[in-house]
């Protein structure tokens, strides 16, 4: 990004800042929900014990001469950050480490009885089975027969607002008024995105967030392009493994369609379609190892490069991807989103509800509007949201 003025890395040494929060409250809490959930063994009980205190008061330590991904982390930094305090280190960096080491804790990577057991697993399949995520499927029938543009518009809003998805079933969502002080949709380029997918037969690439209530609608998007024939394929980008708690990896995209299948109404033949087009090709799981990785888009591989060289678009979904894909770093709010997402190889929309203090390509007024309603809790509350698009690299 030779021509846009550099911002400061987000680190999480300062505290009362949101990243400092994440590391010395949320990660805490995390390990103490995962040990709660399930009956683990006395090794895996010493070593959760070991993260807590490694990750709140210790230092950065190597993995294991054994581990099947040391070759991977060692190109990612870990070298370089080996000895110093996580909160010292790129909070991107920070907090990808956290989740390696807490599957490294509880034996995900084996070998042994434990090897492939997702620790979030009770959480992901609790939200997916509730009244909510009930109450949502039953108002896609509601969309039966309305016209494509109306029903894709509705389900455009719903995989953005992931958990919030009851508001995008809607035609327009709470909050997202232009009369608003302080809108909920605070950039909103979603006629962009529809002109990029405007020639039929297009591959739309997807790179997944959050599994469960967020993944779903994410799907149903997917399956309304797909049947509409606004795409003619589609491209999943999911975790390799477990990471951040809820991001979803391929045994969450199969209990979503799981669950859609069963769901009866207009979410079952969503579902039925969904599970055809796996099976014949015209939608494709990937799971690449950089997917995992506590670097940005820049950084990206060559090949992972190609592959989204290749689509016709790509959605980046959720916070995390967004912080990827601009950089995590403290940006003016004003700065251009296309100025700062230029690593990416081509056309890229994000989607994304604000849960951290990364935000750009807001205009004066908006960010104006935000700061006066809420000081800068906007950032961070979940309770705004963004649609932005670079058409071109």
């Amino acid at each position: 990004m030779p021509d846009t003025p550099s911002a400061p890395l987000l680190l999480g040494n300062q505290p009362g800042s949101f990243p400092h929060s994440v590391l010395a409250e949320r990660h805490p809490a995390i390990i103490k929900q995962v040990r709660e959930a399930f009956p683990y063994e006395p090794g895996q009980h010493r070593a959760l014990d070991e993260l807590l205190a490694n990750c709140t008061g210790g230092e950065i330590e190597p993995l294991p001469a054994d581990a099947h991904d040391r070759d991977h982390w060692e190109t990612w930094g870990l070298g370089e950050y080996t000895g110093r305090s996580w909160f010292d280190v790129p909070w991107l960096w920070s907090e990808s480490w956290f989740y390696r080491r807490l599957l490294q804790a509880v034996g995900y990577f084996g070998p042994g009885p434990w090897q492939g057991v997702d620790p979030f697993r009770p959480f992901k399949l609790a939200e997916l089975d509730s009244t909510e995520t009930d109450e949502e499927l039953a108002a896609l029938d509601d969309l039966v027969g309305r016209p494509a543009a109306e029903q894709a518009q509705a389900l455009l809003h719903g995989s953005l607002w992931g958990n919030r998805a009851d508001l995008g079933f809607r035609l327009s969502a709470e909050g997202a008024r232009a009369a608003d002080a302080a809108p909920g949709l605070v950039a909103d380029d979603s006629d962009r995105l529809w002109s990029l997918l405007d020639k039929a037969g297009g591959t739309l690439y997807l790179v997944a967030d959050n599994a469960g209530r967020e993944l779903v609608p994410d799907l149903l998007l997917i399956a309304h392009l797909l049947r509409s024939g606004r795409i003619g394929q589609a491209v999943l980008h999911v975790k390799p493994y477990p990471y951040y708690v809820s991001d979803a990896t391929t045994a969450d995209v199969v209990d979503a369609l799981r669950r859609l299948t069963g769901a009866g109404g207009a979410a079952a033949a969503y579902g039925r379609h969904l599970w055809s087009a796996l099976g014949d090709g015209r939608l494709t799981l990937r799971a690449h190892p950089f997917s995992s990785a506590p670097l940005p888009y820049a950084e990206m591989p060559g090949d992972l490069r190609a592959d989204f060289a290749a689509a016709t678009l790509t959605i980046v979904k959720g916070d995390l991807n967004y912080r990827r894909l601009v950089g995590d770093r403290l940006w003016d709010p004003t700065t251009p989103f296309a100025d700062v997402a230029t690593c990416f190889p081509g056309p890229v929309a994000a989607l994304r509800t604000l849960k951290s203090d990364v935000i750009t390509g807001l205009d004066a007024h908006t960010e104006a509007a935000l700061v006066a309603a809420e000081e800068q809790r906007w950032r961070t509350s979940g309770t705004h949201a963004l649609i932005q698009v670079r058409d071109a690299p």
